[in-house]
């Protein structure tokens, strides 16, 4: 899977009204006797058999130590198939529950705040709980996480006489290797035209989008122009290329095609050994600008709201979070667990996405308030021109239009 732009809001997908005609009342998180849990139906957003064929194989555990059923359903665009259920008062009863969707749920009240009682509420990376809390609450457990790495062709690597002295540590050593991996069929760096990417370069510089405390947008800010006056200088000398330029659909393809030595993604980059079997990469921690940042993407586990199978999916949410579960869906589809206890474990079990893991410690999650999306994606429309464009200007525009939709959520 790759993070290429963002998901449309929830209310494109027909999210109206109110959860009114799903459910009654919440049954609780505790005492109820397992003998008399009630089937339950459990919405995913797969990215493949092998991710459809494990959850279910964990629902499917679960269900029958405790005497029930759990009907698991891959949708084709959970986006579109979750909001129409909300809307028409059937969701599912447990569901993944995306980072850029949940500050709209949750400020509508749709979702379940049930994370924040857990008794494992404390297992899970800061960044985590703090992209799926809202108002305070930490209201749904992350399932798993992805961070942004330096991915690199070893061999062009090579090729360039470049040893691992040399992997970057800062925006000067990027600039160098990235010049010396660029030759006549190759480019040195690539990465999506959006801010999903280049937002990590505004962090690094010491900027963002939001104030602390979430009150006020921040993206005019001269650490955030730094940021992008870095990759417009890079696109400029001609060493950064977007996807589109590489005739590919995103950079793990420009990857994978060798005509990008170097590209900024996630752990999902493991899928293109199956079209690119003779590929050999290594895997670095994105270099440093003023400070140390990257993205981290998750999903969450979600309940709606007054749901009658509260207890019943907070008792499968607890099955599958725990570290051994976790480390079974690692294993079965890459991804990376979402407690830290099975995280180290997960390093040491797979050393090639250890920096995905360490740089956790200091990610951050995109922006993703309730309204954010579409003034996102016109700011990665502007982002695709970086290379002439006035950094200022577009940031301008974005400060207008993001503080807009902030005001509109008070």
């Amino acid at each position: 899977m790759n993070t290429k732009g963002w998901v449309a809001l929830v209310a494109a997908a027909g999210l109206v009204a109110s959860l009114t005609g799903c459910s009654s009342s919440s049954s609780g998180s505790g005492g109820t006797d397992t003998s008399k849990y009630t089937p339950m139906t459990l919405m995913i957003g797969s990215s493949g058999d092998a991710e459809t064929k494990a959850v279910q194989a964990a629902a499917s555990s679960w269900a029958k130590a405790n005497k029930t059923k759990v009907t698991v359903t891959a949708a084709s665009d959970l986006t579109q198939q979750l909001g129409q259920g909300f809307s028409g008062g059937n969701p599912p009863d447990l569901f993944y529950m995306s980072w850029d969707q949940f500050q709209t749920y949750a400020s509508k009240k749709y979702l379940d705040p049930y994370a924040g009682q857990q008794a494992n509420a404390s297992a899970f990376y800061p960044a985590l709980k703090s992209a799926f809390s809202y108002g305070g609450k930490f209201y749904c457990e992350p399932k798993d996480f992805s961070t942004l790495g330096l991915i690199i062709n070893t061999d062009k690597w090579a090729a360039a006489g470049l040893t691992d002295a040399d992997i970057p540590k800062d925006w000067a050593g990027l600039e160098a290797v990235a010049k010396k991996l660029t030759t006549g069929d190759t480019v040195g760096l690539s990465f999506g035209p959006e801010y999903a990417r280049m937002g990590v370069f505004m962090n690094q510089a010491g900027g963002s989008l939001l104030s602390k405390d979430g009150k006020k947008v921040t993206a005019d800010s001269a650490a955030n122009v730094a940021g992008l006056e870095e990759v417009k200088k890079l696109a400029g000398e001609g060493v950064l290329k977007f996807p589109s330029a590489l005739d590919s659909g995103w950079s793990g393809e420009a990857l994978g095609k060798g005509k990008a030595a170097m590209v900024i993604e996630g752990p999902w980059i493991s899928g293109l050994k199956t079209d690119y079997p003779n590929l050999k990469y290594t895997v670095a921690e994105l270099p440093a600008g003023k400070e140390k940042s990257t993205f981290t993407f998750s999903n969450c586990w979600g309940i709606p709201a007054q749901s009658k199978t509260s207890a019943e999916a907070q008792s499968l949410v607890k099955s599958l979070t725990n570290d051994t579960q976790q480390l079974k869906f690692s294993a079965a589809f890459g991804v990376i667990p979402s407690t830290e206890t099975a995280a180290k474990e997960y390093a040491t079990k797979y050393p090639g996405n250890a920096a995905f893991v360490k740089s956790n410690d200091y990610a951050v999650s995109p922006v993703a308030f309730a309204g954010a999306a579409t003034v996102i994606t016109d700011f990665n429309s502007q982002l695709e021109g970086i290379a002439t464009a006035d950094p200022k200007t577009i940031l301008a525009s974005l400060q207008k239009n993001l503080q807009a939709a902030l005001d509109a959520t008070k």
